[in-house]
């Protein structure tokens, strides 16, 4: 979809993030965190992902200072697709990034209640962002480089959408080892 770049913008921001955290270790506040992965988003992935994880992470950053209770990450999820949405113009429904991102926002939801287990929230979530990325195939392109090409060629699910679930499978995989 759109001009095919997604994978290569993807595997540049992979490498960026190994190489930044080979120079020094990550910061430990959540906060600080997200910024310093914004930073390296904005300077290396390039494309229009790039700059979309730029500002989702950005305002990701925002509800996590001074905080990172459970509740704190569903409303960094939050802050990040509004910051995303204000942005890039784009809205679920539209075959984008945000399909996965918006589906996966809907299971963090249950990290604001009482007594919840991460890994399980987590895993919901990721499984909920793997259905709404490939239920992007089906979908008619309202935002992004696909919406410039007819929705009989695109055949696949939707790139950005995939990648996001991908990432939020690669952050759950981590956790739990």
């Amino acid at each position: 979809a759109g001009d095919g770049d997604c994978g290569h913008t993807h595997a540049r921001a992979a490498r960026a993030i190994q190489r930044w955290m080979q120079g020094w270790p990550p910061p430990a506040a959540p906060a600080q965190l997200l910024s310093a992965l914004a930073d390296v988003m904005l300077e290396e992935m390039g494309g229009s992902s790039g700059v979309l994880y730029g500002l989702f992470l950005t305002a990701a950053a925002q509800p996590l200072h001074g905080r990172s209770d459970l509740p704190a990450w569903a409303d960094a999820m939050d802050a990040g697709i509004e910051a995303m949405q204000r942005y890039g113009g784009a809205a679920p429904g539209d075959r984008t990034m945000l399909d996965s991102l918006c589906a996966a926002r809907e299971a963090l939801q249950g990290l604001r209640l009482p007594g919840t287990n991460l890994l399980q929230v987590l895993s919901t979530a990721v499984q909920s962002a793997e259905a709404a990325a490939e239920a992007t195939k089906h979908m008619e392109a309202g935002a992004g480089r696909a919406s410039y090409i007819s929705s009989a060629r695109l055949l696949q699910p939707d790139p950005g959408a995939v990648a996001v679930a991908a990432v939020l499978r690669a952050l759950l995989e981590g956790l739990q080892s």
